[in-house]
């Protein structure tokens, strides 16, 4: 299996307050990997360095081979990394087929490309509202939309930050669903989310950050055997 994600030691900030310290992770093609931690621990800001919304003051990412820490975001878009935001932001004057529409791109060149009547029937409540704007839809309906328009993009990985943070149970269950096909047909993944039983079903293996560090890395037979770390790190 090839590496398709490689970061390596990486450290960053915003101007002079320093988040990040240590962090490595490495995911390969066709893997289901997450990112845990409590909150404030740098989750989100290892996202942002990722997708080249902040630099790097330490370390390297390499995807697929290439090194991107330096690249724009939308030049690491371009590449095959789509990103489910903490918070979805959706635009609130567009419809739902525009907003699946305006980010529609066969990046990866799939032979069977996410288009939006492929979204349409993984979610169909979205194809129920396509023409209703974006600040008509419920949260659970705009988190079905926020992955929807990342698929549209066919990304080689797709990142989700908090992607069922709020929702409620069956919305939830929804989106594990859906996120399992995903996994089934070989998209690559990253994952941050707090559900860490549903991740152990879900994923490869995990990496634990703490105070901008990794603290651990494991499978998930690993970390399903020992709840001391989830104790330890997790809060749970």
């Amino acid at each position: 299996m090839s590496t398709l994600l490689d970061i390596r030691h990486v450290a960053a900030a915003y101007g002079e307050s320093q988040v990040l310290f240590d962090i490595s992770l490495a995911i390969g093609e066709g893997e289901v990997a997450t990112l845990l931690g409590r909150n404030g621990m740098g989750k989100t800001t290892t996202i942002r360095a990722i997708c080249g919304f902040i630099p790097l003051s330490a370390g390297c990412i390499e995807f697929s081979g290439a090194t991107i820490a330096g690249d724009r975001p939308a030049q690491i878009a371009k590449r095959g990394i789509a990103l489910v935001p903490e918070g979805r932001q959706i635009f609130p004057n567009l419809t739902v087929k525009e907003h699946l529409l305006a980010f529609a791109a066969n990046r990866s060149g799939n032979r069977d490309p996410w288009t939006v009547a492929k979204v349409f029937s993984v979610f169909p409540q979205l194809a129920e509202r396509a023409n209703h704007l974006g600040n008509q839809l419920s949260g659970g309906e705009q988190q079905m939309l926020a992955i929807g328009r990342a698929l549209t993009t066919n990304p080689r990985l797709l990142i989700l930050d908090e992607a069922t943070e709020g929702l409620a149970p069956l919305i939830r269950e929804e989106i594990w669903h859906c996120l399992a096909s995903l996994r089934a047909v070989g998209q690559t993944i990253l994952v941050i989310d707090k559900y860490v039983q549903r991740l152990i079903n879900l994923a490869d293996h995990h990496t634990i950050i703490e105070k901008g560090r990794g603290v651990w890395q494991g499978s998930s037979a690993a970390l399903d055997a020992d709840h001391g770390i989830w104790h330890r790190h997790l809060g749970v």
